[in-house]
Parts: structure tokens; sequence; C-alpha cells
């Protein structure tokens, strides 16, 4: 009884009693296993562990055999560089997707022949080959003329199978590791590129995959499938590189001719691979074109969804299959856009502006709403032969060239769109334009106002003439990333500097901004004067040098930088042309330096250095920045003291970008002497041509490369009222003039100056 009531008591306390007994007799075994002898296993593992994470073995001993240091505490090695070993340079691939591993998706190869290279080839290089990141065309022998345009590798042997061969030998070896699939066909089959584009973007490339359209194999007793060569199909670029160390054996071992089966069997001996049609839920589609098939009556799903169309016979019905996809993938885009916007329709209301704030066209970017009245976008009025606001400043001048292609293509469109709207009940027909207006804005793009004079149709043949105010907007709609050459921010600058007697005041400055932002920091620029004598200045620089405080400057820098030469060439002429000086410069320096031509009043600066040399691009770009011109202090700066510490540099109030002024540029010596001389011709037969262009003209006129104008704010220039010479051409002339008049002062400083002098002459 006892016994039992006791038990009773403690029954509660029992689970308790349990796991602190458990938890003593671990905590037994677990400090018998930490302290046992040295030559325990366990006791070794612990150690190297320790060992690792301290990284000193030393002191990993003591913790375990000294009482005192029984916490083990980390120490942190530092590095020391050893000065006797060579410093490494790290080396940086050409472009950041080749540091990450990054990979292109897709690359295509056309499987053609000498026969139908500059047929079916040209063709699928015409319609789809350019929508495809990069598209290769083998062949076994090249034809005598190849097509251009066309990537073609001919590998010397017309033998199908001996081209597949060599085909996917080639794509391993120079582009196995660029691409992420593959994808071959033959030059008869007609590809969808933005579907394909989209199937592989949705595969994953580390599995092994062979996709396309299964086909058994001649005999039919094997369930594996190759995949048919006529309607394309996909190779992964893991399945590509595990294939890659088998072809030899399957060039030698398997004996086919067809070039797809031979692949096939290949994949299936060596990789046990199976052609897929159906991977994840992603299928494969394709369309069998039938005899005398007419793309244009074709609407069946499986034509609507197909990745590839095969067989294409002829180069003819390739254009018309292009044709029908792309009227089809238009009429997916406008019902698409007609979907977004009666979504952005529907919900509008729930927006804080409400259906007050939906813009027109729905989904466009609402108008630019100017801030000022300086901001406002002018339009201009046009009718169909005229225009009324003309960059010669001439009240009215003739519509020509684009400008009369676009005024007519609006119009086009404009009834199109009428007669698309009010069909069948009324049909319209353009009699004459009353007025048209149009504005370009940045935000949108060129938006027009026409009041068109219709007559109207109806069903029953009644016409009317009826006035109808229409409003359209070309949208800014199709932006195109320019492929660039590869530059490099590390490319020598020569600066040139032409001085004239005048000029030579303002030197000083460009010497101090030189040497702080260039020698100091040790940029990659070298700097040569130009100094321009008149002749009187000339006959007596013996007795008087009108440079000699300029020359005094310039070794006084070169003293002070031992290993820094700041040339000079001195030139003796009346009229200073910038194609004459420019000629004797670029004969003193090698053709693939990169000249930029400076001015006295240039700040030069790091900023603009790298931008002028990833500009300037040799045989491609030449580069004319529009710098920053101060407005004259004395007018701009009426209000407070020019001297006064709180004066803060504000660019839409003290200056302005000066378009008027070309001197400055950046370009190569090879580029600009390829310019000059297709320019011989035209100097034999008018010697002053030189004085009446500039280096801008030049390229402009002769280079045929892109002339690249942009305004560059790290390129600022104090004020100063230019010498214009009037022995230059009329065109120069009135430019300095302007430049000049420009620079003065805002309207609105000059507006202030006008008013206080009123009120100075009142009183």
């Amino acid at each position: 009884m006892r016994l039992s009531s006791l038990l009773a008591v403690f029954r509660p306390a029992l689970p308790l009693i349990l796991g602190l007994s458990l938890g003593c007799s671990l905590s037994l075994l677990m400090v018998s296993w930490t302290q046992g002898d040295a030559d325990d296993s366990c006791g070794e593992e612990l150690g190297n562990v320790g060992l690792f994470v301290g990284g000193h073995r030393g002191d990993r001993a003591d913790s375990r055999d000294g009482a005192g240091n029984e916490d083990f505490t980390p120490r942190i090695v530092p590095y020391h560089k050893d000065p006797n070993k060579p410093h490494k340079k790290v080396l940086r691939t050409r472009y950041i997707h080749s540091e990450l591993g990054i990979r292109e998706h897709l690359l295509v190869g056309v499987l053609t022949s000498r026969a139908t290279l500059n047929t079916l080839a040209v063709a699928v290089n015409r319609t789809v080959a350019h929508r495809f990141h990069r598209t290769f065309f083998f062949t076994g022998l090249r034809s005598a003329k190849l097509p251009h345009g066309m990537t073609v590798v001919a590998h010397g042997d017309d033998r199908p199978v001996w081209l597949m061969y060599e085909t996917v030998r080639h794509l391993h070896r120079h582009h196995g590791n660029e691409y992420d699939w593959f994808l071959l066909a033959q030059d008869d089959t007609y590809l969808q590129a933005d579907r394909l584009a989209q199937l592989v973007g949705h595969l994953s490339s580390g599995r092994d995959l062979y996709l396309g359209r299964a086909e058994e194999f001649i005999g039919g007793e094997e369930k594996a499938r190759y995949c048919h060569g006529g309607y394309g199909y996909l190779l992964s670029q893991s399945l590509l590189g595990k294939l890659q160390p088998h072809l030899d054996t399957c060039r030698n071992d398997i004996l086919s001719v067809r070039p797809d089966e031979w692949l096939g069997r290949c994949i299936i001996d060596y990789l046990g691979l199976t052609c897929l049609e159906v991977y994840q839920e992603m299928r494969y589609q394709y369309f069998e074109l039938g005899k005398n098939a007419d793309p244009e009556r074709e609407d069946s799903p499986q034509f609507r969804n197909a990745l590839a169309v095969h067989p294409v016979s002829e180069p003819s019905l390739m254009y018309r299959l292009h044709k029908r996809f792309s009227q089809m993938e238009l009429e997916w885009t406008y019902q698409q856009i007609e979907q977004l916007q009666m979504q952005i329709n529907n919900l509008s209301h729930l927006t804080p502006e409400g259906k007050a704030g939906t813009t027109w066209p729905i989904g466009i970017t609402a108008p630019f709403k100017p801030k000022t009245r300086f901001e406002v976008i002018n339009w201009e009025y046009f009718t169909e032969d005229h225009v009324y606001s003309c960059l010669e400043s001439a009240p009215k001048c003739e519509l020509r060239g684009a400008d009369r292609a676009d005024v007519s293509a609006v119009l086009e469109m404009a009834v199109e769109r009428l007669n698309a709207r009010y069909q069948p009940q009324l049909r319209f027909r353009k009699r004459r334009l009353l007025n048209g207006y149009r504005r370009f804005d940045p935000t949108r793009g060129m938006e027009y106002v026409l009041d068109l004079v219709l007559e109207a149709y109806t069903q029953k043949g009644h016409s009317q003439v009826l006035g109808r105010r229409v409003n359209l907007l070309r949208p800014l709609s199709s932006i195109e990333i320019i492929p660039m050459p590869y530059v490099t921010e590390a490319t020598r600058v020569q600066v040139i500097l032409p001085v004239t007697a005048p000029e030579q005041d303002y030197v000083g400055n460009f010497l101090d901004t030189y040497v702080t932002n260039t020698l100091d920091t040790r940029d990659n620029v070298l700097l040569t004067f130009l100094f321009i004598y008149d002749p009187f200045d000339a006959q007596r620089v013996s007795q008087t040098d009108v440079f000699a405080g300029l020359k005094a400057m310039i070794s006084e820098v070169e003293k002070r930088y031992g290993d820094v030469k700041i040339p000079w060439i001195s030139v003796k002429t009346e009229v200073p042309s910038q194609v004459k000086l420019m000629d004797i410069i670029s004969k003193k320096h090698p053709v693939d330096t990169l000249f930029f031509l400076a001015g006295p009043w240039t700040e030069i600066n790091g900023d603009f250095l790298n931008r002028c040399r990833m500009n300037a691009i040799s045989s491609w770009q030449v580069f004319f920045p529009v710098h920053f011109q101060e407005f004259s202090p004395s007018v701009a700066s009426r209000e407070q003291p020019q001297s006064s510490s709180a004066f803060a540099f504000d660019p839409l109030r003290d200056g302005h970008f000066d378009r008027q002024v070309f001197d400055e540029a950046c370009f190569y010596n090879a580029d600009y002497m390829t310019a000059r001389t297709k320019m011989a011709a035209d100097i034999l037969d008018n010697e002053e041509l030189l004085e009446s262009m500039d280096v801008y003209d030049i390229f402009v006129r002769y280079s045929g490369l892109h002339v690249f104008r942009a305004v560059e704010p790290a390129l600022v220039q104090k004020y100063v009222r230019r010498a214009c010479n009037p022995r230059f051409s009329e065109d120069i002339y009135h430019r300095c003039v302007l430049s000049n008049l420009e620079g003065l002062a805002s309207r609105s400083h000059l507006s202030m100056a006008l008013f206080e002098q009123e009120q100075a002459n009142s009183t």
C-alpha cells in the first residue's frame, strides 16, 4: 500500500525525473569522449577541425592541455605581399557576359548546297535570318559568287553525312561555349524566329535534349526515333558537348544516306537519347506543306502555331509564307493592343485622376506639359505642297524628300483609318487638305492635326462633301540598339591647341586646367601647341616673339614635370583655316593617333576625355561635342556681384550649349587622312575650298562615317567674345557672329538689362 501510494504521488513528476537522468547520462558520456586519450580517433578528428578553423597547431594543442586556456580564440592571418615575386596583372575579359559565363540563347545552322545557295538559302536569309541572333549557312562546295550579307561555311565535300558531321564539329568547336541551343534546319524550311526564341527561352540548356519532329528509322523495329531534318531540330549545349567525343566513331561505324538519320542514330547509340516532340508540356509544332499549296488560304491551327513549315520548293513560296506569317503576327499584335486598351480603360476609374486621366491614344505616354513659356513645343503648319517653317528662316518652302513622303503617308493613313472605322455604312475619299499641323513631342512621337475635305459615300451610292478634323500620332516605338565596335578608355589622346596672338591671354587658364586634370592624375594625354603667326609677326620673330611669354610658361611646366614634354609647331598664315592647320598636324603624327582639337577657352577634364575616347571610333565614327558656354558675367550676374562667394552656378540661368561652334572635335588621324584624300579632286577645281570649309564639313561630305554631334556637359567654357575673321566663308563667319550674340546672355537677362537702361535714361 505504501509503495503504491508513493508511486501515485511521484507519477506526475516521473517524465521529468526520467528526462533529467537521461540528460545527465548523455552529458557524462560526452565528457568522457572529449577528454579521452590523445590516441583517440575522435579526438584527432576534432583536433583537425580546430586546427583548420584557427590556423595554428600550437594554439590548438595549448587549448587542449592547459587548464587556463579553455576557450579557443580564432586568429586572422594578415596578408603580406612578397616583394620578391612579380606582380601578376589580372586579365579581364573583353565583355562582361564572357566573364559571367552568360551565353546567347539560339544559334541557327542552315544546311544548303551549291545548287540552292543562291536561291533557297538567299530566301531564308532575307526572310528570317536577321531575326535570329546568329545564322550560319553550311555547304559542301561554295558557288563561284557568294551571296552578299550571308555567313557561309564551306566544308569542301558535298556528301550529306559528311556535311552533317563537319557542321556539328564546327558548331561545337567554335560556338559550343557561346550559345545555349543550336537549331539545325535545311534551306527548304521556313522557320518562325520569334516562336522558336520563345520556345528555347522556356527550356533549360543544362538538360540533354534532342527536340524536333520524331521519325521512325527504316524498318521501324526500334522504339527510338530520330528528328526529321526538314522541320529542323534543337540540340542543347550539354548534348552537343557530350556528343563531340563520339563523332569520329559515328562517322566510321554508322552507314546512312540521310544526314538527319545518321545524327539521330549517333545520339541514340552513344548517348541513349531519342527525339522528342513534347518536353515539359512544350511542343515542337510543325506543318507539312502540300503540293500546290496556297499560303494565303492556309488558316488551320496547325499552320498558325507552326514553328517550322516544310517543304518549301522555291524562293517565291518562301516569300509568300513570310508574308502570310507576318500578316498573322500583325493581326495578333493589333488584337493585343485592343485588349490592353480595353483593360486600361476599364481600370482608369480606379486611378486618382479617374476617367479624365486617360490619355489619348490609350496606353501612350501623355503629352509633354511645359513648365515655362520657353519649353512650349511649336506646331508646324503645312499643306500638301508647302511647309511654313524652313531651315533657312524663309516663311514658306516647298515640301520635298522625306517631308513630302511623311505628309503623303499621314494623309493616306487618316483616310484608311476612317474607312476602317465607318465601313460599310460610309466610305470616304480625300478631296484636299485644308490645314495641317505637326509637332515632335520627345515623350510621345510626331503628332498631327489634319483638317480634311472628304467625300463620303453611303451604301446606296449617295455622296456628300464633309469637313472633318483628324488627330494622328506616330509613336516612338521602333527603338533600336545600334551595334558599335569595341573601344577602350585606355587610348592615348593627342590634344591639339591652335593659338593666335590675340588668344594667348587665355592659354594660362588652359594650362592650369590641363596640369591639374591630366598631369597630376597621370592621364594618358599629350598636348601639342600650334602657334599661328601672321606675316608681320613672323618677320619680327627674331627680335620680338609674340609667343615668348607662352613658351616660357610651357618651359615651366616641363621643369615641374621632368618626364613631360609639350612640343609646339609654328605656322605662318594670313587665314588660319582649320583644314590647312590640320593638314600640318596630320603629317607629323601616326595614323592611329586620336586627336582632340581644342580651343584656348576649353577646360579639359577626365570625364570629357573618357567620352572622347568612347565616342570617337576608328573607321566608324567621329565626335563633335557641343560645349557649354557661360554667359557674360557683366550681363548675367547683374543681380549680385561677380566676386560674391555665394554665387552658385546654374546651367539653365548662367549659360547655354553653343550649337554654332564646331571647333572642338575628336577623331582618328586615319579617318581624317581618308576624307582628305577624297577631297583632293575637288581642290584641283577650286583652291579656295580649303578656306571655306572646316573639319566638320570635311567629315560630313567626304568621310562616310557617323558624325556624332551631342551636348557635352563636362566641356565648359568661360565667356569670351571671339574675333570673327571675315576672310573665312560666309557660313563660318555667320556661325561665329551668331555664337557671340547668343552667348552674351539669355533673353530674360537681356530684357532686364534693357529695362534698367531705359529706367536710367528716363531719370
